[in-house]
C-alpha cells in the first residue's frame, strides 16, 4: 500500500467512524500473506508516524511481523501492540511474546481458536473433558495463562459462543493440563 493509499485509508476510517483520531492502527506486513516474513517496513511506518504527528493516530501497532521487524520499528517509534497468528497449536512466537511481555507491550493473537481451520487435538479434547469445559475454552484459558501481556479478541457470531468464550477467563488450568497442552504440535 502506497503512502497516499495508507493515508486515505486512515482518513476514510476517521470519517466513517466519526472520529478525530484512531486509538491504534496496526501496520500489517503483507510481505507474505501466510505469515511473517523479513523485509522492510520503513516506508509505511513513516507514513503512520506522520499521521500520528498530525494527531490522526494515537498509537501504532504491528501485525504479521517478525521479531526483527518489531525491533527495527521500535527504533523509529513506540510500538503499542503486536498482532500475529498464535494459539495452543501454533506457537512460533513464544520468544517474541516473552520479549514483548518484558517491555509491557500487549500481544494480540489472531486466530486464537485456529481461524478457518478450528483447533483439533486429541490432547486438547482430553484436557477439556477432564476439566468439564469445551476444547475452545481450554484453548483460550491456555492463552490467558501463557503470558500476562496476551490480549484476547476471539471472534464470535452468537451470544452463546460469547458467553462460552468469557467463561474461559475463569478456567484455571492445573499444571498437568498445561503440560499436556504445551506438547500439542501443529
Amino acid at each position: 500500500m502506497s503512502p497516499a493509499e495508507l493515508t486515505q485509508a486512515v482518513e476514510d476510517n476517521l470519517r466513517n467512524l466519526g472520529l478525530e483520531a484512531l486509538d491504534v492502527v496496526n501496520l500489517r506486513s503483507m510481505l507474505d500473506v501466510h505469515g511473517p516474513a523479513e523485509g522492510p517496513l520503513e516506508e509505511p511506518l513513516d507514513t503512520l508516524i506522520t499521521l500520528k504527528k498530525r494527531g490522526l493516530i494515537r498509537h501504532i501497532g504491528l501485525s504479521n511481523v517478525t521479531a526483527k521487524q518489531v525491533a527495527d520499528a521500535q527504533k523509529m517509534t513506540p510500538i503499542a501492540c503486536v498482532q500475529n497468528f498464535y494459539n495452543v497449536a501454533n506457537r512460533q512466537d513464544d520468544a517474541l511474546i516473552d520479549t514483548l511481555a518484558a517491555q509491557n507491550i500487549p500481544y494480540v493473537p489472531f486466530f486464537p481458536l485456529g481461524g478457518f481451520t478450528p483447533l483439533q487435538s486429541g490432547d486438547l479434547n482430553q484436557v477439556a473433558e477432564k476439566l468439564e469445559a469445551t476444547p475452545m475454552q481450554v484453548a483460550l484459558a491456555w492463552l490467558l495463562q501463557r503470558s500476562p501481556n496476551i490480549l484476547l479478541i476471539p471472534g464470535t457470531s452468537s451470544l452463546g459462543h460469547l458467553q462460552e468464550n468469557l467463561a474461559a477467563a475463569d478456567l484455571l488450568l492445573p499444571d498437568w493440563a498445561l503440560s499436556a497442552l504445551d506438547n500439542i504440535k501443529p
